[in-house]
């Protein structure tokens, strides 16, 4: 190598046999050769071939510059120390004893992970207990009458925090897996046209047919982190590029299988974030095979660790490891998500190494603590962008905590579950010794073959009391059970409170009044269901990033979306997936706002009242395509009649037609013959109603006359009557004359006579004067 006078340059090894060095020069004396061929890396290096693709300099971004001085190629194109792709493993580049200081430095981080979350997992392991899905034999005489378990005593456990997890999970699984597909294509532009419509549709069939199809591992799988989520209150899908496999794979993962650092409170702020899984030694060489794990020897793996929650799941499933062949152990293997500032790989800013710590995926042997690959968890930046770090994980939340762990059932329901159990125990203990009581005995009729005596019914059994009296020798022990009624209603209490608080208390919506408005109904339904539907409004946005995720590793892996699926929906090809990905949006078909199925029908149900009360406002068909669907049909199109035909009355309506024509007929002539009828009978009350009308004239004139005749009668009374009254009259004006005249005779005796006389004159001249008003 030769260098133009007065450059100065130091020299400094690259490779280990020192068949390369880099040249740091102070000025601008270095002769350089114009390389024939080169390009730009991801930190500015602009590296130089030879003929072979081998590369013998390297011109770096600080101005240094790396060549070959033995003619030995600096970095070869096909040695796998130096991959060329970004998310290559790099492992290999690495001397080993950076190797070893890098995973020795993360182990003693994770374990210190594990241990800061060990209550949780007690919690957990507690709770696995509290389902009471693992047999619990009554336990047996232990002979030691001091204390401990007694015998026949219960081992029942109460049913509710079970029922409220298998409930979250029915009601889970209806909605987030239906059976036509998960997926829903949600477009939010507003210039779609038909093609693009068509495309939508193409790619919505087409994902749905992979997630049940060709990824048949997805429903039952998710179906099983539905349970672990609402009884531990989380956990985890894992959204990656299976290489086995060759296609995107999203797994669930156990919350006690992700580790996270302390002082993390979600996973895009967690600066480590590991994976504990077991692999088997035949799967874990194909990866050394294929070069995705480095192909080092690794030793016969150590048995996998045990905490307690492992301990109880093994419990209840009820295995117990037996077998001590190494060759059947699992190699346990580290996942690592950390930032690393890796010596060969550091960042670089405007040319200089900053010393800023990016994000790598390290996957560590835990048994021999071997690195088996170290790949880049960012994507190649561009421009001045920082490395961000790639979303692996999706966290399924129920209840979110009050750090990075979520509460659920568990948390929600456990203590109530203690409570309502020891309740149950202490009620059906009270009744098996109230029925088997234990007793005591005196010392001295104490001297028998057994004091264990099971008296069956109507037998007996003798026993030897020494000559005491029977009722002085042996005493039957006092168990009450005047408090069970109310250990019951306690009993019934917490349960009911427990269902409440856990959201599987049964909404009586079907009591009361059967015309009970639908909006009170739907009111009931809305109160009873909060729990589940803030639930379920979470589950659909982490299932939302999910589809995401997937829909992320299809663009990195366009061809691995149709290589599977025999009759798809169109033919696609790379340019025409990627933009349906574009332009589409994949979100879960779940409604988020709708928690259950009943919901939706008391929805569609008010629709349909409103759609009757305003015809106007809505279109028929489109809401009877909505109700269709709803109640589970896939193709309500199908069951329409065409539109040519809608306008048409249907079959039946027409013959109801048909059948009301011919009633109106029968009605008209019948019509007529009831007009016949009512004529004829017109005519005859016509006549009817003339003889009537003679007979009362000829009643009226009879009746005249006899009313002349009763008022000449009249007349003639009253002229005799006034006749009387003058003739009486007459009298009593001659009794008065004749009074006058004695008086006259006798005048001394006028002012006696007059007071008497005046009252019966003027009582003549009264009536004389009314008599003469009446002939007036």
């Amino acid at each position: 190598m030769s260098l133009a006078t007065g450059a100065n340059i130091r020299l400094q090894g690259v490779n280990d046999d020192e068949s390369a060095v880099r040249v740091e020069h102070t000025h601008d004396g270095l002769a350089s050769i114009e390389p024939p061929e080169s390009d730009v890396d991801e930190n500015g290096d602009t590296p130089t071939y030879d003929g072979a693709g081998n590369v013998i300099r390297i011109d770096h971004a600080d101005g240094s510059v790396t060549v070959s001085i033995n003619g030995k190629p600096i970095k070869n194109a096909e040695t796998p120390e130096h991959p060329k792709g970004w998310y290559e493993n790099i492992a290999d580049a690495l001397a080993e004893t950076d190797l070893n200081r890098l995973s020795d430095d993360l182990i003693r981080g994770i374990n210190d992970d594990i241990a800061s979350r060990t209550e949780w997992v007690n919690q957990q392991a507690e709770g696995i207990k509290l389902l009471g899905l693992s047999l619990e034999s009554v336990p047996a005489s232990s002979g030691d009458s001091s204390g401990g378990a007694v015998e026949g005593t219960s081992r029942v456990r109460h049913p509710l925090l079970l029922e409220a997890c298998l409930r979250f999970q029915a009601n889970a699984r209806s909605e987030l897996l239906p059976t036509d597909g998960p997926v829903k294509i949600r477009d939010d532009s507003n210039n779609s046209n038909a093609a693009d419509d068509q495309l939508a549709e193409a790619l919505e069939k087409d994902f749905n047919h992979y997630l049940t199809k060709t990824a048949r591992e997805y429903y039952p799988d998710t179906d099983r982190m539905l349970l672990l989520l609402g009884f531990g209150g989380m956990t985890f899908k894992k959204i990656y590029f299976c290489p086995m496999r060759q296609r995107p794979v999203s797994e669930s993962v156990k919350a006690a299988d992700l580790i996270v650092n302390d002082n993390a409170t979600d996973l895009s702020n967690a600066k480590r974030v590991t994976h504990r899984l077991e692999m088997t030694p035949t799967l874990l060489k194909r990866m050394q095979l294929l070069g995705i794990y480095r192909d080092v020897e690794l030793g016969t793996p150590m048995p996998v660790s045990t905490d307690a929650l492992k301990q109880a799941e093994t419990d209840q499933e009820g295995r117990t490891p037996t077998s001590t062949r190494p060759e059947d152990r699992d190699h346990e293997i580290y996942e690592c998500y950390c930032e690393a500032d890796i010596p060969g790989f550091e960042h670089k800013w405007k040319g200089k190494v900053s010393g800023l710590e990016v994000p790598w995926r390290i996957t560590i042997d835990v048994s021999s603590k071997k690195i088996l690959s170290i790949v880049r968890n960012y994507a190649k930046p561009e421009g001045n962008m920082l490395p961000e770090k790639r979303r692996t994980f999706v966290k399924y939340t129920f209840v979110p905590g009050f750090g990075f762990n979520d509460i659920g059932l568990l948390h929600i329901l456990g203590n109530t579950t203690n409570a309502a159990t020891a309740a149950w125990r202490e009620l059906l203990d009270l009744g098996m010794f109230a029925n088997f009581p234990g007793f005591l005995y005196a010392k001295q009729a104490g001297r028998q073959n057994t004091s264990m005596f099971r008296v069956p019914p109507g037998g007996g059994q003798g026993i030897d009391t020494n000559g005491m009296a029977i009722n002085q020798a042996v005493m039957a022990l006092p168990y009450g059970m005047q408090h069970a009624p109310a250990m019951m209603t306690l009993v019934d209490n917490m349960t009911t409170t427990g269902q409440r608080l856990g959201g599987t208390s049964e909404a009586m919506v079907g009591e009361g009044t059967k015309d009970a408005p639908v909006g009170t109904t739907l009111a009931m339904i809305e109160q009873a269901q909060q729990l589940v539907n803030s639930v379920h409004k979470r589950l659909h946005t982490a299932q939302a990033e999910e589809f995401e995720l997937i829909g992320q590793c299809f663009r990195e892996h366009p061809e691995s979306f149709w290589q599977c699926n025999k009759k798809p929906a169109k033919q696609w090809d790379q340019d025409t997936f990627i933009k349906a990905l574009e332009d589409c949006n994949l979100v879960p078909q779940a409604d988020p706002n709708t928690a259950s199925h009943t919901q939706r029908i008391v929805k569609v149900g008010i629709l349909k009242m409103m759609q009757q009360a305003s015809p106007q406002l809505y279109d028929p068909i489109a809401v009877e395509r909505l109700a269709l669907q709803t109640l589970g049909f896939d193709n309500p199109e199908q069951l329409m009649a065409p539109p040519s035909a809608m306008q048409k009355p249907p079959p039946e309506v027409e013959k109801g037609k048909a059948e009301l024509q011919i009633k109106k007929q029968q009605a008209d002539a019948t019509t007529l013959t009831a007009q016949t009828r009512a004529r004829e009978v017109e005519q005859k009350a016509g006549l009817a109603a003339g003889e009537f009308q003679l007979k009362a004239k000829t009643q009226e004139e009879a009746s005249g006359l006899a009313s002349a005749k009763f008022g000449v009668d009249a007349q003639l009374a009253a002229k005799e009557l006034q006749t009387k009254k003058s003739d009486q009259l007459m009298k009593e004006r001659i009794q008065l004359i004749d009074v006058a005249q004695n008086v006259a005779v006798h005048p001394e005796s006028a002012a006696l006579i007059e007071p008497l006389v005046r009252p019966a004159f003027d009582a003549v001249k009264q009536k004389q004067d009314d008599l003469d008003g009446s002939e007036q």
